[in-house]
């Protein structure tokens, strides 16, 4: 894939990771290139999967989760892990599923409103799902930061 990017390419993905709603022409102006190269380039970057559509990340405090967990989920076999994780796809306070080695098949991350509904959600909704053996949470006080993996502008 990295073969695929120019140096115009990467320099487009670094303004929008800063900005995602910069109008195209704006950026256009700011790279110093046709607004139709920005069109082309994103439909290109769209077509190989680089980049989806931008969307806003909410914060999970301001709508009443005060409470967020990392939890790994243990399951009987590993066969089970496509029908887990489509379970799982199930619960919306899980935000993200992945499909970890070792011990535990899955780690999550949960959001919920307090440490109740926590627990509620890991044993009444995860602990329910056939196969599922055992889970391990850790919670998380804060996030430090989010962001995109890097990219090296040539």
């Amino acid at each position: 894939m990295e073969n695929q990017l120019d140096p115009i390419d990467k320099r487009i993905m670094n303004e929008l990771t800063l900005d995602a709603r910069i109008p195209f022409v704006k950026l256009a102006t700011k790279l110093k290139v046709s607004n139709t190269l920005i069109h082309q380039r994103m439909k290109k970057m769209k077509a190989l999967g680089i980049i989806s559509n931008p969307t806003y990340r909410l914060k999970p405090a301001q709508l009443g989760y005060e409470t967020s967990s990392y939890t790994s989920i243990m399951l009987e076999n590993s066969k089970l892990i496509p029908a887990a994780e489509k379970e799982l796809s199930k619960i919306p306070e899980i935000v993200e599923c992945v499909n970890i080695s070792g011990r535990y098949a899955l780690l999550v991350k949960i959001y919920a409103k307090n440490n109740k509904h926590l627990r509620d959600i890991i044993y009444e909704r995860i602990h329910t799902i056939e196969g599922v053996e055992g889970t391990n949470s850790t919670i998380s006080f804060e996030t430090a930061f989010i962001r995109n993996v890097p990219l090296v502008v040539e």
